[in-house]
């Protein structure tokens, strides 16, 4: 299968938490569960984070976070993954660096740590409830697997496909369509996402779909549903 490499975004729903330890002192961390992580946590004995978000004072680009990613993974002999993200809770809306990777939770001090000495000022600690719910977007690579004609595999995750889809889709249009279909299907326990790629030919809208052991025909399935609501 061919290998595709592309910059793109994710944008999705969670009920996000507050690092309340293992952190700087007086800032501002946030995690973001991994969406099935009832299902994951059965097969590890580790408690380790999905996604830290380490939100910053203001919004600071994707290649200073890349850079300086590089550099801690070097530096520090580790290997995280930095992206640009934004977070939305209510009406509030704040930027950071998300990183996932840091292999326990003791490790999220160490790494804010090495952020801020190369020269990144965090947000002031805001109070937050477990389980807030948070959109959020995040600017990432994409390693992926061209499976067949607009469907790819993730590299790193077999649980985890993405699909094209022929035009661009609001946030509440995207939450509509997806209930609908989630109350109209056989495939069940999915989680779903919005997303684009950033190509050559311009922009490429598509959704990304985890469960445990999908299958391409699962793929198939809730593409097609989707695809139909376009006619």
């Amino acid at each position: 299968m061919k290998i595709r490499e592309l910059i793109g975004k994710i944008t999705l729903q969670e009920n996000i938490s507050p690092i309340e330890r293992n952190k700087v002192n007086g800032t501002f961390v946030i995690h973001i569960p991994n969406p099935l992580a009832s299902y994951y946590s059965r097969f590890t004995e580790v408690n380790r984070p999905n996604s830290i978000v380490f939100v910053t004072k203001e919004a600071v680009s994707f290649e200073r976070i890349l850079r300086t990613t590089k550099i801690i993974n070097e530096s520090r002999n580790v290997s995280i993954n930095g992206a640009k993200c934004e977070v939305r809770i209510g009406r509030n809306k704040y930027s950071g660096i998300r990183v996932s990777g840091i292999e326990r939770y003791t490790g999220i001090h160490d790494i804010q740590s090495a952020y801020g000495e190369l020269g990144f000022d965090f947000h002031k600690s805001v109070k937050l409830s477990k389980g807030t719910d948070a959109l959020i977007r995040v600017n990432k690579f994409f390693h992926l697997l061209d499976v067949e004609d607009q469907i790819y595999l993730s590299r790193s995750n077999k649980d985890r496909y993405y699909f094209e889809i022929p035009k661009h889709l609001d946030w509440d249009e995207f939450r509509e369509i997806t209930f609908e279909i989630k109350n109209n299907i056989s495939v069940t326990n999915y989680d779903i996402a919005k997303g684009i790629f950033y190509e050559k030919e311009g922009i490429t809208d598509m959704l990304r779909v985890i469960k445990p052991n999908i299958t391409l025909e699962m793929v198939h399935e809730i593409r097609q549903k989707y695809l139909d609501k376009f006619c």
